[in-house]
């Protein structure tokens, strides 16, 4: 069967956010089972994993991704962390659980199928800027995996990630400083769904050791510059979100609490908060089709 996009003219923003995509994920399982989907979706760190996983319409492994296999005895520990795979094991995780047979196998050929434009957003270490990935970078499901894990890869926690002669990490560091605002106005839209990582009164501090990461980093001094800046241009790209939304221009998806962190690894909490972003997906879902002119059931 051919899949078509019901959802032209909005894009769709996942956030970034480590496990705290286990509440966030609960979005994608709802659109999914919706049937709503959108012909423009970005992603960046988590938001890349969250944006593959509704690309190729997989509910299960929305929440398996970011639930049951923080349990995996190969999901990363400090020991993985010692060893120089990080403390998240990256290519495990995101370059070898996809594969058939393994922990997470994906549905590339629904995926491929899928016609919707994807972007994923990445930091080049040396020039100190966004990268975007398209479709025209991922013919095959290595190259959209290890686009994720470059995406996904938080400096300092996880090995930075080598392809093509560069050298990636989160893209949490670009422009946006996590939500991947600008690839979708890039592509000319002005609405947006934008599915946040954070409770609406968040406000991002200043680093607080950044001589730390000018140390740790004196072989790429831009990702040091990008993560002691962070913080400014995550909180303007909200601030541009909130001015959005008051215009109409956007529907925001932002977690009425979260309750884990970036890094939490106990199944128990990260089900508990997948189970609280489904129950706000469910009940904000009339609104979010009203925002989108589909029928309200």
């Amino acid at each position: 069967m051919e899949l078509r996009s019901n959802i032209t003219g909005t894009a769709l923003l996942f956030e970034g956010g480590g496990m705290r995509a286990s509440y966030t994920s609960a979005m994608v399982v709802a659109l999914v089972e919706a049937g709503i989907h959108f012909d423009f979706v970005a992603g960046i760190s988590a938001g890349s994993s969250n944006t593959g996983n509704y690309l190729a319409r997989d509910a299960w492994r929305a929440r398996h991704s970011f639930v049951d296999f923080a349990a995996d005895p190969k999901f990363g520990n400090w020991r993985t962390f010692l060893r120089g795979d990080g403390l998240f094991n990256a290519k495990y995780i995101y370059e070898e659980t996809g594969l058939p047979d393994q922990a997470l196998p994906y549905p590339w050929e629904t995926f491929r199928d899928n016609p919707a434009t994807m972007r994923l957003g990445a930091f080049d270490a040396e020039s100190g800027e966004a990268v975007w990935w398209g479709r025209e970078d991922t013919p095959t499901l290595a190259d959209l995996m290890v686009r994720v894990r470059a995406s996904s890869t938080m400096p300092v926690l996880m090995p930075p990630v080598q392809l093509d002669g560069r050298t990636y990490v989160d893209g949490a560091l670009g422009p946006d400083g996590g939500i991947p605002l600008s690839a979708a106005e890039d592509a000319g839209h002005d609405r947006f769904l934008a599915v946040l990582t954070r409770e609406r009164d968040y406000v991002k501090t200043p680093e607080r050791f950044p001589a730390f990461y000018q140390r740790y980093f004196r072989k790429h001094p831009a990702i040091a510059e990008a993560l002691i800046t962070r913080w400014r241009r995550y909180n303007e790209t909200r601030e541009r979100l909130f001015e959005l939304e008051r215009e109409g221009r956007a529907y925001l998806f932002v977690p009425e609490t979260m309750p884990v962190s970036n890094g939490e690894k106990d199944v128990r909490k990260l089900a508990a908060a997948h189970e609280m972003g489904l129950a706000q997906a469910r009940r904000e879902l009339p609104a979010l089709r009203e925002f989108l002119g589909l029928p309200v059931s």
